[in-house]
């Protein structure tokens, strides 16, 4: 097994682009990253 596998995170992971999703609460649903995103919009 690589290391990527064994610490559950891969290359492509860490090159995303999700710093936008930082303030979502982890296990939050559609609706609440919707929320989210509309109201980084807004501002």
């Amino acid at each position: 097994m690589s290391d990527s596998a064994e610490s559950g995170g891969s290359d492509e992971e860490s090159d995303r682009d999700d710093g936008h999703l930082e303030d979502v609460d982890v296990g939050a649903g559609c609706t609440e990253i919707w929320e989210h995103l509309a109201e980084e919009r807004e501002d």
